[in-house]
């Protein structure tokens, strides 16, 4: 099974921008994925989720994820986000968190995967992975979803990423009490 058709199939994706292929072996994802479902009022209605990886870029081929990167309200979330998406990673995919109450950045490795977390207060994911790739919006301005998605993974692969430099308890030691600044009409 796939990323995309776990995500599918336990009804995982929130407000997606897009989901599916993004060339003849790779598929795409935007949007946001659920860590934990929010309370079932009925049949029909649901709440928001009460957790999620928001900003979500995601390039899968077949089983394993290639390239992953995503928002997280807190670095706690990332253990029950890692449950319910951990086997779909591998030692080789690029994974870049974004996460808002982290004091410091670092590299840590979590059951054989990689991760990179940087500390996020006011930009989009999709702007910090641009900068990451060393690409300006207007190297994208004309492409399709697809094309973008598939543009920034090209340059996310050529883009050194620092060797690990943290244990999984070092970045929990780095939590902090930041919040997302909001921007935007006041």
């Amino acid at each position: 099974m796939t990323p995309i058709e776990y995500i599918k199939e336990n009804n995982l994706e929130w407000q997606p921008s897009f989901s599916g292929s993004i060339n003849s072996t790779l598929l795409g994802y935007r949007g946001a994925l659920i860590i934990e479902e929010g309370k079932k009022i009925s049949e029909t209605r649901v709440m928001p989720p009460k957790s999620q990886a928001k900003q979500v870029i995601m390039v899968s081929e077949n089983e394993k994820i290639k390239f992953f990167s995503c928002e997280l309200e807190t670095f706690g979330f990332f253990k029950d986000f890692f449950a319910k998406y951990g086997e779909y990673f591998d030692k080789d995919s690029i994974n870049l968190l974004y996460v808002i109450d982290l004091d410091a950045d670092g590299t840590f490795e979590y059951e054989g995967v990689k991760f990179s977390a940087f500390m996020l207060d006011e930009s989009s994911v999709w702007n910090e992975v641009l900068d990451f790739a060393s690409l300006e919006k207007g190297d994208l301005k004309k492409l399709s979803s697809e094309e973008k998605i598939e543009k920034v993974y090209e340059e996310v692969l050529s883009t050194s990423i620092e060797p690990i430099d943290k244990s999984y308890d070092d970045m929990i030691a780095l939590m902090g009490n930041t919040k997302k600044a909001l921007m935007g009409a006041v």
